[in-house]
Formats: C-alpha cells, structure tokens, sequence
C-alpha cells in the first residue's frame, strides 16, 4: 500500500466527520511519529514532511555515519563503506538521511499505523465535539428521543450527536415516546473516559429564560431586559422583567393579549404557572411584587442579612405561603431576600376561650367566664394585677394561661 492509497483509505471517515485535509495530515503526522515510537522507542532520528496539497507525506531517517564494523544500531548508525556507496564524499561522523517507504515498514506495521489513525481521528472528532458543545453551555437544543431508560433519557440530533438527559433534570409530568422531538439547554460537557458527555436540562431556570428569548423579541433585542428567571420545576415560576423605555409596558409585553405570548412557554414547560412581574431596586416594591396579588400591610426590610418580614392580615397568610410553600419560597428567590410572614390580628380575630378547654382546665375557664372574660383577647389585653383582683385565681395560673393563649392564639 503506497502513500496515497493509504491516506485514501480514510477519505470515508474524514468526509463524514468533516474533518479538514490540514488537520487530516497533522493527525498523519503524528500518528507516524506514535508508530515510529513503537518500532524504534523513539522518533528523534526521524522526520516527518506532509505535503497537504499533494495529500502525500514521507518519512526519512537520520543515521549516523560510523567506522566499518563499528555500527551498534542498524537503525541508527550506517558504516562508511556503506554510506560512499551512496555518494562517495561522506565523511565519518556525518549525518546521513534515507528516506523509507511506508511499504518498508512491514504489513504488520502498516495495519498498526491504521489503527492509530482511526484512534487519533477519532479522539479529534471527540476534541471538537466538546470545544463545540462547551460554547453552547446554556443554549437550547433540540434532540429527537433514541432511547428511554430508567434513570435517563438519551437524545440525538440531526448530526448524530448524543446528549443526556437525567431523570432529575426533566419536568416532574414530562412523558416521552421514542421518535419525539424535544428541547432542553446544554447544562454541562465533560469528558466521560475518552467520550464527551453532554448533559441537557428541563429544569433549569435558564431553559426558562431562553424560552422566553424564543417567544417574545423584545427579550431578545434587549427592548426587556429579563432580570431573573426562578422556578418549582412544572409547578410555578416567577419572573422579573424591566424595559429600558418608561413608556413600554414590559409585563404586558411578555404575557400578551389573553396571554398569548407566554402561553407557548408555559405549554412547553409542562403547564407551569408563571407570574411576570416588573424589577424594581426597591427592595421593599420588590418582594411586595414577587409575592404577587396580596394584602400586605406592612414589610420591613432588614438590608445586612436580607432579610424580609411581612405583615399580612391572616385570611392572606395562605395566598403569601401558596402551595405547599412554594409562592413564598419563589418571591425569596426572585427578590434575594429571605422572606417572613407575621399575621396580624384584626379587631374581629379573637377566639373563645372554650377552644382551649383541652389546654386549660375547666374550672379556671369558668372563673374567667363569671366575670365576662369570654374570649383570649379579652384575657391578654389585662395585665395580671387587674386579673387578680377580678378573678379568684393564684398569680402562678393567671401566668399560665396568658403563657397558653399567646402560644395558641396570637402565634
């Protein structure tokens, strides 16, 4: 097998892989200079020249030129008799280079050398696979579902690349079928043995994000500027938005006539509820924003530890917490601040004494009720000195029972 034929024997593999001829012959390069150090424990005495244009390359050996009978190294040294065969102003001592076909390096060597090349074109394609996908770090792909395991699911794309897709990193309520088309950001490339390993997700909120980049072109012109994405994963997110011109409506912009605009995102995530709101600097208007349509009195708001306390009338106080805690757990997140409700009492919130019989024995809630004292909030608004000259009860139990009716009331 000549040059020529061999290099042709890999036009296949570099057509499909789109590999270039320069780099095709820098691979040959040094794919020769990996078998010459497999036959010779070294390529020093040993030069390589490819010729990319002609798509040929030869290998010339460097000896050194030594006394008749003196030669130690067939492969490294030439005797002088021998060397001014070949041009008879040779000297001892000097440097003599032959060139040596590929066919010279035995059959058994050629087929190594294929196989280094299939080795080394392959470990090229892995090497640009991942320059490529680490650059796309955050970007949407679309992949069509190849096969469906337990503990994930794998994709390929219309190049035949491979990505990921753990069970933490899907939507709770995704259902796949093989042959469907998905799409997912690029969360992660690493190199897993020899072969990257591209790991896509559902569930971060940058896959939010670039979704409503795809949807709504004043994100993506920068018009709105998306200040931040958090969401619970197909249950519910929050997003602030703001625009650079006061007269542009950013949430209406984002959500669109009846919902129009957003409506393909919330599809594709599943049916997540999303809320847009407006970003404001003001720490106080911001977590007010991000906890959405309720009543709030009052927010103080401690700037050193981030730190929110809300106060909300108690028929609020499930709006603010939501589901399973997740509205008041997503407004922390948007707003940066951690979050605190306290309910506050209204003049009409009070409780009979009678629901605290369990806690309180009967016959001091009847010595309460002899003198009108019928409800918590008529007990705790008197201090205990005027308890005591109303009720005929010891100081210790007065103590008691306002000790019980704060934990169980006012708490």
């Amino acid at each position: 097998m000549d040059n020529i034929a061999l290099i042709e024997s890999f036009g296949d593999f570099k057509d499909e892989k789109g590999i270039s001829k320069i780099d095709l012959m820098a691979i040959i390069e040094d794919s020769l200079k990996t078998l010459l150090r497999k036959r010779f424990d070294s390529d020093d005495h040993f030069d390589v020249i490819v010729n990319p244009d002609k798509g040929d390359f030869q290998i010339f050996l460097n000896k050194t030129i030594v006394e008749d009978e003196m030669s130690e190294d067939d492969d490294l040294e030439i005797e002088i008799t021998e060397a001014k065969k070949i041009d008879p102003t040779f000297e001892v001592g000097e440097d003599f280079t032959m060139e040596i076909p590929v066919a010279q390096l035995g059959r058994r060597n050629i087929l190594t050398l294929k196989q280094i090349l299939a080795t080394k074109l392959q470990e090229h394609n892995n090497a640009m696979l991942y320059e490529q996908f680490r650059d796309r770090i955050g970007e949407i792909v679309i992949g069509e579902i190849h096969h469906i395991r337990h503990k994930h699911v794998i994709l390929l794309d219309d190049e035949g690349n491979e990505f990921i897709l753990p069970k933490e990193n899907q939507i709770p309520s995704d259902f796949f079928k093989k042959g469907e088309n998905i799409r997912a950001i690029v969360e992660t490339v690493d190199f897993k043995g020899s072969k990257p390993q591209i790991i896509i997700s559902r569930t971060a909120p940058k896959f939010l994000e670039k979704l409503l980049e795809l949807e709504i072109p004043e994100i993506q012109d920068g018009t709105i500027m998306l200040k931040k994405a958090v969401r619970i994963p197909g249950e519910k997110a929050k997003i602030a938005v703001d625009a650079y011109d006061d007269r542009i409506d950013p949430v209406g912009a984002c959500v669109g006539v009846k919902g129009s605009r957003i409506h393909g995102v919330v599809r594709e995530l599943r049916n997540e509820n999303i809320d847009v709101i407006q970003w404001s600097k003001n720490p106080e208007i911001m977590v007010k924003r991000a906890l959405g349509n309720v009543t709030i009195n009052k927010i103080e708001i401690n700037e050193d530890t981030n730190y929110a306390l809300v106060y909300t009338p108690v028929e609020e106080i499930s709006k603010v917490i939501g589901k399973q805690g997740q509205n008041i757990r997503l407004a922390s997140w948007l707003s940066g601040y951690e979050i605190d409700v306290f309910r506050e009492a209204s003049e009409d919130d009070d409780v009979d004494l009678r629901e605290f019989n369990d806690d309180i024995e009967q016959w001091i809630l009847d010595e309460f009720k002899k003198v009108g004292l019928t409800t918590a909030k008529s007990v705790l608004d008197k201090d205990t000195a005027s308890l005591l000259n109303m009720v005929d009860l010891e100081e210790e139990t007065i103590d008691d029972v306002k000790r019980i009716l704060k934990e169980e009331f006012e708490d």
